[in-house]
């Protein structure tokens, strides 16, 4: 996958590193930037790479972290009506994967991170699991672009 050089100058500029993997933009945020990114299976290191779908909008990240420190990785495995759906996205992720252990795909009662969770939920469309997220998170569009808050911080 080739992302455009603008494309990858944001995915830089929001994830404040060089990529380390070909990636696709998978969405984007309504003004345009990449929320959401696919890497490439194999990193530039000729390893798999750990995480297929990659958040990167600014607001939906820090959402995510402050729902993973008051411990929404434990709400969610403990919440009995999610154990279908995390089981589920489970499924899909290893499919996706082509069977590699990677990005919080494993067991299937374990949620490893929301963050993929949730990118790779926005990336299909949107899954229960994503809508439990989102909703727990209180995540949502910012009203301006996080890549022009980046810049005027």
């Amino acid at each position: 996958m080739t992302a455009a050089s603008a494309d990858a100058a944001a995915v830089r500029e929001l994830i404040g590193r060089e990529p380390r993997a070909g990636f696709a933009v998978a969405v984007r945020c309504p003004f345009g930037s990449p929320a959401i990114i696919l890497n490439r299976p194999i990193g530039d290191d000729g390893h798999p790479f750990p995480t297929r779908a990659w958040l990167c909008c600014r607001a939906l990240v820090d959402s995510v972290s402050r729902l993973e420190a008051e411990g929404g990785v434990r709400r969610l495995e403990q919440d009995e009506a999610m154990a279908g759906a995390v089981a589920g996205a489970h499924a899909r992720h290893r499919l996706v994967h082509a069977g590699h252990n990677v990005g919080g795909v494993g067991d299937p009662g374990r949620v490893k991170c929301l963050h993929a969770q949730l990118a790779f939920a926005l990336s299909e469309g949107g899954t229960p699991v994503g809508a439990w997220i989102w909703r727990h998170s209180a995540a949502g569009w910012p009203e301006r672009c996080c890549r022009v808050d980046r810049a005027v911080a």
